[in-house]
């Protein structure tokens, strides 16, 4: 369940939380308890952020809430929230390897945690949140003026918690609504909103920030309610969160941001269950989620194992040539295993449930439009080549398209290729002349006869040798 008091609103002006706010959020919380209880919880962690923390009644509200409902609310400071959106970061980001800087934006603050090879250098908290910022600076109906100002008060503090020299170009990671947003519209004015409303992983260049801040800043209410992937419930202070996010990208000259799906919450959570934080093994969380999904539609595990393989053999022998990608290969791999999973609904038609399954399911460490990729080459495994009529194929952009097609080209070659689901074929050699593209299938040792992988491969031949432009032989 989820409800947005907004306590912090006019808490800079007052000093205090507003009744309103207050009574909104005692409603939110006695519901959100009392849901608990009866699910039979034995344990329930409330905390409260910026908005308690600072202002005077603040005290007085966590007594209430006790009083009301039986919670006890820790307050954090602004280093606990840096600590906790740090902590749900390393759980699904590869922090190990490089510098990296996440940075959470709520309500009334900014956090900040820098760390190098997964460990923190240091926390800091500013009073840079979008509803504090919207309050001091914006306004319903800002001016270019307005923003600049905002900017050139934002970028002092900044610079003194980031020394250049130490952070530049450090993999920059976002949590919180601000930037959950951010990647909702982001993904809408790229096409790729089919993501199943998707964003974590979402990689967003730094100029398109400063777009969609020219856009906003010149946008009325009404119009900035209207703005495609925006939450309307966020649309009065989105502009703020996103300036503030711009001028921490322009410090450490970062070129683009990933967007967190998670944040202190999860980090709560890992917290409260005493999960051990260490630095994200590289691909893990990737790995790791596609393969619960596949147990989890009960997969046949040998098969879509076998393929994967071949599949990868396949593309390692074809693909570079074709101009792909190590990104392209991973896509290859998940989708290979992936690709009968839609039999967990129905056989008939089961590429196209493989194809929702996948675009529905939480998998982590690759990016809305990897997702969406994984899912459509999975789709194109079997049954009609991609077409452009296809609404989902349709919406791809040009690369992209021609990505799922090399991809779903070489998927149904190697799924031919065990078309008995016996694995009689050990694996296959690959020779490329000017002429045609002869690929040999090795027979497994115990294979006696491998007539029906042949005929499998043979069959499923047509769109690798129209993404190719070569015939394709199978050579016995």
């Amino acid at each position: 369940m989820k409800a947005a008091p907004r306590l912090g609103a006019g808490v800079d002006m007052n000093g205090i939380m507003g009744e309103d706010a207050i009574r909104d959020a005692l409603e939110s919380l006695s519901r959100m308890s009392t849901l608990a209880r009866q699910y039979g919880v034995s344990r329930i962690d409330a905390v409260a952020t910026s908005a308690v923390r600072d202002a005077a009644n603040g005290k007085g509200f966590v007594d209430l809430v006790r009083r009301e409902t039986g919670l006890k609310i820790r307050v954090l400071q602004g280093e606990d929230e840096a600590r906790l959106a740090f902590r749900s970061a390393q759980a699904h980001f590869d922090l190990a390897r490089s510098r990296a800087v996440v940075m959470d934006i709520g309500g009334g603050s900014l956090e900040l945690a820098t760390s190098a090879g997964g460990l923190i250098d240091r926390l800091a908290s500013f009073p840079f949140g979008a509803i504090r910022m919207t309050e001091q600076f914006l306004g319903p109906r800002p001016t270019r003026k307005d923003v600049r100002t905002l900017r050139k008060f934002v970028r002092a503090d900044i610079r003194k918690a980031l020394p250049l020299k130490d952070w530049r170009r450090a993999m920059l990671i976002g949590s919180g609504g601000t930037f959950t947003n951010l990647a909702g519209m982001y993904l809408y004015r790229r096409g790729a909103s089919t993501a199943a409303g998707k964003v974590h992983g979402t990689r967003i260049p730094r100029e398109e920030i400063e777009h969609l801040i020219d856009l906003l800043q010149t946008a009325s209410p009404a119009e900035r309610a209207q703005v495609r992937g925006l939450n309307s419930g966020r649309a009065d202070i989105i502009l703020a969160g996103l300036v503030v996010a711009a001028e921490v990208m322009a410090r450490i000259e970062a070129r683009h941001l990933v967007v967190s799906g998670y944040g202190i919450r999860e980090g709560i959570l890992l917290e409260g269950a005493r999960v051990q934080s260490v630095p994200a093994d590289p691909g893990a969380a990737r790995t790791r989620t596609v393969r619960t999904l596949a147990e989890r539609c009960h997969f046949e595990r040998p098969h879509a194992e076998h393929v994967q393989r071949l599949a990868l053999q396949l593309f390692d022998a074809i693909g570079p040539r074709l101009g792909c990608t190590s990104s392209d290969r991973d896509i290859l791999a998940d989708a290979a295993l992936l690709h009968d999973i839609g039999y967990h609904i129905n056989y008939d038609q089961h590429h196209k449930h493989s194809y929702h399954l996948i675009l529905h399911a939480d998998l982590l460490g690759m990016s809305p439009e990897e997702q969406m990729l994984v899912a459509a080459v999975a789709r194109y495994h079997r049954g009609a080549e991609p077409k452009v009529k296809h609404t989902a194929f349709g919406a791809l952009s040009a690369d992209n398209r021609r990505r799922v097609e090399i991809l779903s080209g070489l998927l149904r070659v190697a799924d031919g290729l065990d078309r008995g689901h016996v694995g009689g074929i050990a694996s296959v050699k690959v020779r490329w002349t000017e002429r045609a593209l002869r690929i040999t299938p090795v027979p497994d040792p115990r294979a006696k006869v491998i007539r029906l992988e042949m005929w499998g491969a043979e069959r499923k031949r047509k769109l690798l040798e129209r993404v190719t432009g070569l015939p394709i032989v199978i050579v016995g």
